[in-house]
């Protein structure tokens, strides 16, 4: 029985089923009369014999020096690197490839901690053969990420892409929002102390500040605007309405104060607090107009009347400057002579006497006539 063994392969000798020895490349003759059987094996191939322990072959040590041998364990995985690139990920189980041919690496991971660990080339858990493995969380930079194991928290996270190891250890990750941020108030019914039942819109702004208190807040918008709409209430049930049209910057004020005392259990920095709109039921609408219109009304009187008395004493003045300055007095006399000739088309004279005077005597005579 003859036997040719190739560059490119190995054979594995047995006698009545019992593994001998490796074959090298070469050309071998059997004995026909003594039960041999010879397995001939791809180098190029994971070291595999069907119905045979892997065990059994590895006691012979000129077979071992042709074999790179790798035993991944329970909750961990291999990376598979063949001349240094990655061509396979294996699960727990012994596992032995022919270093003929190839250089054959591993890279061990143990997955009980599932957060990839930053020894290891992050292109390695990017590359595709790893999806089945790998579980990644995105954090954007406005934003910070909350690490929680088996729904256990367990550290933040910060800006970046994150990759976990999909193991019995469940991973996620929640991200808070860090950005200035807006809570509105609207159509909220307050009662004054006079009785009046209006409505307010009202507004606040913050920016998160330590994102592991938010978390442990539940519904934490919710409890902020009951806190919001309690410290409002307190502030504006104590105000009458004329009081509360005058302190609109004060109410917000009043209230800003009061969520910034409340910071800490929040763990939210409070930056604007503020009343956006007063909404007042029809019936004191109207009243409050009318009490307007009235008002404006009175002052609109008390102007004429300021502007007529000043009128008149500038009348009077003026006379008494005229009787005690007789060419002030005849200046006067030419301006109206200048605004009655504007108005005449035609101005007859007779007589040798001046024009100046022909006016005057014709101004004059209107007076009397007057």
């Amino acid at each position: 029985m003859k036997v040719i063994i190739r560059n490119d392969e190995r054979g594995l000798l047995f006698k009545d089923g019992s593994y001998i020895k490796c074959l090298k490349p070469g050309k071998y003759t059997l004995n026909p009369f003594i039960k041999y059987s010879v397995t001939v094996m791809d180098v190029n191939q994971a070291f595999y014999v069907e119905g045979k322990n892997i065990n059994m072959f590895l006691e012979d040590q000129e077979l071992l020096d042709e074999l790179t041998v790798v035993d991944v364990k329970d909750n961990e995985i291999a990376n598979h690197f063949e001349d240094g690139k990655l061509i396979d990920v294996l699960n727990s189980g012994k596992y032995a490839f022919w270093n003929v041919l190839k250089k054959h690496d591993f890279k061990v991971v143990d997955i009980k901690d599932p957060e990839i660990k930053s020894d290891i080339d992050s292109s390695i858990y990017k590359n595709p053969m790893l999806s089945f493995y790998v579980d990644s969380f995105d954090v954007k930079s406005y934003e910070k990420g909350i690490l929680y194991y088996d729904n256990v928290m367990k550290k933040t996270l910060d800006a970046g892409r994150h990759f976990f190891w999909r193991s019995a250890v469940y991973a996620y990750v929640k991200t808070v929002d860090l950005r200035q941020q807006q809570l509105d108030m609207t159509g909220q019914e307050i009662m004054t102390e006079d009785k009046i039942t209006l409505r307010l819109n009202f507004v606040c702004h913050y920016k998160v500040v330590d994102p592991l208190k938010i978390v442990e807040i539940k519904d934490f918008e919710e409890q902020l605007y009951i806190m919001m709409q309690l410290i409002l209430r307190e502030y504006v049930g104590a105000l009458k309405l004329d009081d509360i049209l005058l302190k609109k910057q004060e109410i917000g004020n009043y209230v800003l104060e009061k969520l910034k005392e409340k910071s800490d259990s929040f763990g939210v920095k409070f930056l604007f607090a503020g009343v956006k709109d007063i909404i007042l039921p029809g019936e004191i609408k109207e009243i409050l107009n009318t009490v307007l219109i009235a008002q404006k009304k009175a002052h609109a009187n008390v102007i004429t009347r300021r502007e007529e008395v000043a009128s008149t004493r500038s009348l009077l003045n003026t006379a008494k400057l005229m009787e005690e300055n007789q060419t002030l007095y005849r200046l006067k006399e030419l301006e109206f002579l200048e605004r009655i000739c504007e108005k005449i088309g035609n101005v007859s004279l007779t007589g040798g006497s001046s024009l100046l005077e022909e006016l005057n005597t014709l101004l004059s005579n209107k007076k009397c006539g007057a």
